[in-house]
Parts: C-alpha cells; structure tokens; sequence
C-alpha cells in the first residue's frame, strides 16, 4: 500500500433501529476516516482512518485531493453506491468542524443512514475490527468532535483496535507514534480486511456487516 493514493460475537439488535440497514443506491454516504494532516503522522497508529481512505480509494478509483470543508474529498461510487470519501484536515480534535460543515453542506438530516466514520481504537486488541451504528466516543477525541458538532451519536461508526500488547503510561505518544516497519505488512492486511467491512456495510447494512466482521477471531 502507498499512502495517500488513489490502498463472531453477534451483535445487539437493540443496536439497531428498524430502519438502520444502509439502503442501496439511493443516496450518499460520507466515509469518514480521522487521522492528523502532515508527513510526519502518516503511518502513526492514530491515523488509520486516513490510510483505510487511502486504501478504499486506490480499490475504487477515487482520487482524494478536492479541498471542501476543511477536508480533502473525493467522490465515486462503491458497491453501488455514491460516495464521498473524505479526510478532515482539521487534526483529530477538531474533526467535528469538518463533518459538521459537510453534513450541513448536503443535508445530512439522518447521519445514522448516511455517516460512515473510521477511527483507531485503543480500547481494542491489535487488528480487531468493530463495527456499531451508534455509541460513545468512547475516548477517542475525533470521534468527542464529531458527536458534539453533529448533536447525536447515532452514526455508523468502524473501529480498528491498537491495543498493545504490553501496558503503557502515555497513551498520547502511543497513539500518534508510527507503526514499526516491521508492523506494517500486518498493518496492510488489516487495511485490506477493513475496506471489506465498509464495503459490506454499503452492500448489506450495518446488521449484517456487524455479524461477519465483529469477530473475536
């Protein structure tokens, strides 16, 4: 993977409101990953949701490079679907402004049908892969941003887990440092494992994509 170009436990039905299965092709969705801007955090473990953009837009042909509310943003089309993959350059704390102005921008009324938002996940082990259509943020601060700019929780939401193995005392430096070189082969194969799961959430809902990829495996 080349950044930056154009790379079963069952879940809780209570989860879910009826209507939350993602609906095919009759709308938009904006795909949301949060990471910080700049060379130097582009393989830091806090910007997996930029490289899972990176990722889905070199699978599908989308070239991210449109300046639009505070974001880089690239529109296609993906498992039959309109999309706009999109990075805020906002930094992660201030991620909401970004989504904010764009939700306003297209008049996203129903975020939860229509928001898609991948972030890192310290909470998580190494690799794990959970997708809800609602919560908390849970500690993560670009998620924090985005739920108060947008005054609801109820967006679907994929985590990547970062979880070391080994206890640590700074979780801010933790984050923001880069993967090992060793680490990225793995980091690629998660990466690829990821852009699955969004594409399963576009092609079957958020119920049925939670079944397959929220796996203890």
């Amino acid at each position: 993977m080349r950044l930056g170009r154009a790379a079963r436990r069952s879940p809780k039905t209570k989860d879910l409101r009826p209507n939350q299965k993602l609906a095919i092709g009759n709308r938009q969705y904006l795909i949301v990953g949060l990471g910080n801007p700049g060379p130097e955090y582009e393989w830091s473990r806090h910007n997996l949701g930029f490289m899972l953009i990176d990722n889905l837009a070199g699978a599908c042909g989308i070239e991210v490079t449109r300046r639009e509310c505070q974001s880089r943003v690239g529109r296609g089309e993906i498992e039959r679907c309109r999309v706009k993959l999109v990075k805020p350059q906002t930094y992660m704390n201030l991620s909401g402004e970004a989504v904010g102005c764009l939700a306003a921008k297209h008049k996203l009324e129903q975020p939860g049908e229509s928001l898609i938002v991948i972030s890192d996940d310290l909470a998580l082990p190494f690799g794990k892969i959970r997708i809800r259509a609602r919560g908390s943020a849970g500690g993560h601060n670009g998620l924090k941003s985005i739920i108060a700019a947008l005054d609801t929780n109820e967006f679907t939401r994929l985590r990547i887990g970062i979880q070391p193995e080994h206890p640590i005392t700074e979780s801010r430096r933790f984050v923001l440092d880069s993967f090992s070189r060793s680490a990225r082969p793995e980091v690629e194969k998660i990466l690829e494992r990821s852009t699955e799961a969004v594409r399963a959430i576009l092609r079957d809902g958020v119920l049925k994509a939670m079944t397959e990829y929220n796996s203890n495996e």
